[in-house]
């Protein structure tokens, strides 16, 4: 039976993995983007992977954007909650807009894509719901109040709506990346990479996306419908809880 996902953040990095991974999985996959059109535009010539453009910070834009992806692919069997921003700064210096902003997206975007699709996974008693959270909402970071604070929320959040899904056939779960190596780890320079983070790593590099996509594929298959409420931490040994 054919699935039909949506990713958002989903063209580019991390989220354009998870997509194409989903893809070869068999599922028709919609990927939303909130600003980088030509980027959009190349991953849809690449990967054949409509795209659709909102952001997930704004409620109405998300209920709009579902409606239209369930009237051009069918009503959506899998979730996956991969959009995010970082505004980092130490609290002192952090301003409202940099934590508002992250709470939005990070957050507050969880929510809006999320019940969005709520309903109808539960009228048809099936849904796959994975949120992509982050180490730093496991350990915290510092410069990163914001966003480690929705990263913990995220992983709050499923815990909770996991407990409500479950006898209706929806798992909720997370997958926490540590460092992975994406355009923006590309930034970061070669001496603070080698002597700062790679030491943090046991396994001593940094991930890779597709690996992310994998464990993200395993959790919206069939196949994982005994796990729910679960956070798969893919960090390398980084932090273990």
């Amino acid at each position: 039976m054919t699935r039909t996902a949506i990713v958002t953040g989903g063209s580019r990095g991390i989220g354009a993995a998870i997509a194409q991974a989903l893809k070869e999985q068999g599922c028709q996959v919609a990927a939303t983007y909130a600003g980088n059109d030509e980027k959009a535009r190349a991953f849809t010539d690449e990967t054949g992977i409509k795209t659709y453009k909102w952001n997930v910070a704004d409620y109405d834009a998300c209920k709009e954007g579902v409606a239209q992806i369930e009237a051009d692919l069918g009503p959506v069997d899998i979730l996956v909650n991969n959009a995010g921003i970082t505004r980092d700064a130490p609290f002192h210096k952090m301003t409202p807009q940099q934590w508002h902003e992250c709470i939005d997206t990070n957050l507050n975007g969880v929510f809006n894509m999320t019940h969005n699709v709520w309903g109808g996974m539960r009228e048809r008693k099936f849904g796959r719901i994975v949120t992509i959270s982050s180490i730093n909402g496991q350990k915290g970071q510092f410069a990163q109040a914001n966003y480690a604070a929705t990263k913990a929320g995220d992983i709050g959040f499923t815990k909770a709506l996991a407990q409500e899904g479950a006898r209706a056939g929806i798992t909720v779960n997370v997958v926490a990346p540590g460092y992975i190596n994406t355009e923006m780890m590309s930034t970061i320079p070669e001496k603070v990479m080698n002597e700062v983070i790679l030491p943090q790593i046991p396994v001593g590099r940094l991930g890779d996306a597709s690996e992310i996509a994998r464990a993200v594929a395993f959790l919206t298959s069939d196949d994982a419908g005994f796990v729910t409420g679960s956070t798969i931490s893919a960090n390398g040994g980084q932090y273990m809880t």
